[in-house]
């Protein structure tokens, strides 16, 4: 598949996003929890009991053959403040999930990347293998001619046994990148996935430093997650004060009475069906010293948050620094490696017309070839460290899921 295709792929079946997305459902979740109180309660049963003496009440309600009880909080400003601090987490989840998208979409990039790299410094050390192997047997002929020294086939076998060693831990780190990238895709360990040739446009570069600095530090998931932390500890701390406040209930109660338990008997009045419904209001007068912690410690957790975000927004700044000047780097590293390259498919047309000539030997050809894949590696991994960077970039700036979708 290409690029698209695996970025796709991945954010629609990568493990860590399902897991992610359901911390967000467990979060959403929780606000619902929170708020159940605000919601009538309604629940019915029966306390039919049997009575000797004067008829006594059973968990605070005469034993009736149906009974009903009904609740619901009206003014509690301590829970409102949970409410509203379990919804700035539920946010904040919602926040790390789309950071997660982009951690996984910029590492899909990368392993995508080590894939094509692997495969393509593959291709070539199999050609500098060819080419030793033909110097080999060059070298070989003109010992036993008496033109070379038995060294020289020495030297020109280690050659060989090199190229073959360099070929073969190629082909294990391809296969190792081919695996690495299915499991982020949502793939098994045994199977692999394997990039497909095709053109890509360039990551998006920002116009300036300053620019992506300024970009970075608006579009940046771990600033907005740490801003939502500070909200939900502050909402913790007004919650804890809260609990001095009182808080007014909505109750109601229903009672259908035996005709057994002989309340006519000890009452002036007596009637089977009984209910009253009102509100229970609660004054706090002493609350206790845990308020007072509670309240303290979710002030301490939200100056500590503040901190943590002060020093991540530096952070945030220095690698936006840095990411832009590696970029730079590697665009000048590049330039030098397709210079380099020049030279050596220059040289080893030279030798070429040498050899038609009779003035150069084959294994000089040869030895040129080596030098020229070797050049173009060199290449391959210049090209790689500029569109890493250049991703790497994209990422911090929040431009890279736009960029790939």
């Amino acid at each position: 598949m290409n690029l698209r295709q695996a970025v796709e792929r991945a954010l629609g079946q990568n493990p860590e996003i399902a897991m992610a997305r359901l911390d967000e459902l467990k979060a959403q979740a929780a606000v619902r929890v929170q708020q159940d109180p605000f919601a009538p309660h309604v629940y019915f049963g029966s306390g039919l009991a049997y009575t000797n003496g004067f008829p006594m009440s059973i968990d605070g309600a005469a034993p009736s053959v149906v009974q009903g009880r009904a609740s619901e909080y009206l003014f509690n400003r301590q829970q409102s403040y949970l409410v509203a601090r379990t919804k700035e987490e539920a946010r904040g989840a919602g926040i790390a999930a789309t950071a997660k998208k982009d951690d996984v979409a910029y590492r899909t990039a990368v392993l995508f990347l080590d894939v094509e790299r692997a495969a393509r410094a593959g291709e070539m050390a199999r050609k500098e293998l060819e080419s030793a192997q033909k110097v080999l047997a060059a070298v070989e002929n003109r010992v036993q001619e008496g033109r070379e020294l038995p060294l020289e086939s020495k030297r020109a076998a280690l050659n060989l046994a090199r190229a073959r060693q360099a070929a073969d831990s190629l082909d294990a780190d391809r296969e190792t990148a081919e695996t690495s990238l299915a499991m982020v895709l949502g793939y098994g360990a045994d199977d692999r996935v394997q990039p497909a040739a095709e053109e890509r446009a360039a990551a998006p570069m920002p116009p300036s430093e300053e620019t992506a600095v300024e970009s970075a530090l608006q579009s940046s998931k771990e600033l907005r997650r740490l801003e939502s932390q500070i909200v939900a500890k502050s909402l913790e701390g007004r919650a804890a004060k809260a609990a001095r406040l009182p808080h007014v209930d909505l109750v109601a109660q229903y009672g259908l009475f035996a005709t057994f338990n002989h309340y006519q008997d000890y009452f002036l009045k007596y009637q089977r069906n009984n209910g009253e419904i009102g509100v229970s209001i609660v004054l706090p007068l002493v609350a206790g010293p845990g308020v007072s912690a509670a309240a303290a410690e979710a002030d301490a957790d939200a100056s500590k948050l503040r901190i943590q975000l002060a020093n991540t927004r530096n952070q945030i700044t220095a690698d936006t620094h840095q990411s832009y000047r590696d970029l730079r780097k590697a665009e000048g590293q590049r330039d030098v490696a397709r210079l380099d390259l020049e030279v050596a498919r220059e040289q080893l047309s030279v030798n070429l017309a040498l050899l038609q000539e009779g003035r150069i030997r084959m294994s000089q050809v040869e030895e040129s070839r080596i030098a020229e894949s070797g050049k173009w590696i060199a290449l391959y991994d210049a090209q790689y460290a500029v569109e890493r960077a250049s991703w790497n970039l994209a990422r911090q700036t929040g431009d890279l899921l736009a960029a790939l979708q």
